[in-house]
């Protein structure tokens, strides 16, 4: 069963055509990595698949459900289905780790009672003892098992990772594949963006736009 269909897709910027009648289904569970020259409109596809972003023409179908631009419902859709992982790590640098992880519930009380939680799914990622730690404290390899930790909290079906390793040196770099390796195993389907070829292995598919 497809879980992300995109149909007869077309997207331009400033008359630059990026995409034309480009289709794509991705099947639940699958791991894929999207892959291409600079410019080649790698992080566009991510975003129209994210629903940060719209195409000109064609139709997105997130579940076999038709996204519908105009529709409020799309935040749910998003929020309920999709989660993100990006190379700049998303996080608010000023503020603890645990009130970044804190933000992916919407009331103080939900927060205030799923400490216990952040904190567990911190230690899976290898960070524990961190939660009233400052993100500027961190190192880039630690910010992005936050992000990660994030995720763990946020359980998207989706998850789509733009660069996720594209700053990070060796060793964190396969710290973090390692641990979404981990979500792909529990039954997440995976969409990632990279130039790295040595990261080609972990994917069922590569497609090369």
């Amino acid at each position: 069963m497809s879980i992300v269909k995109l149909k007869n897709i077309s997207k331009s910027y400033y008359q630059h055509n990026v995409f034309h009648d480009f289709n794509l289904e991705i099947d639940e569970g699958e791991f894929i990595i999207i892959s291409g020259k600079s410019g080649s409109g790698k992080s566009t596809l991510c975003n129209i698949i994210g629903l940060l972003d719209k195409p000109d023409q064609g139709k997105v179908f997130i579940k076999d459900q038709e996204i519908d631009y105009k529709d409020s419902k799309i935040a749910k859709l998003l929020s309920k289905n999709i989660s993100y992982l990006f190379q700049n790590f998303a996080l608010i640098d000023n503020k603890t780790v645990g009130y970044n992880l804190e933000l992916v519930y919407p009331s103080k009380k939900e927060r205030k009672n799923n400490r216990k939680l952040i904190e567990e799914k911190l230690a899976e990622v290898g960070m524990e003892g961190t939660y009233d730690k400052y993100i500027y404290e961190c190192s880039g390899g630690q910010q992005q098992r936050v992000a990660i930790a994030r995720l763990l909290l946020k359980q998207g079906d989706i998850i789509i990772c733009d660069e996720p390793t594209g700053s990070l040196d060796e060793e964190n770099k396969m710290l973090v594949m390692n641990l979404i390796c981990d979500l792909h195993k529990k039954g997440k389907t995976i969409i990632m963006v990279t130039h790295d070829k040595t990261l080609y292995s972990y994917a069922k598919r590569v497609i090369m736009i």
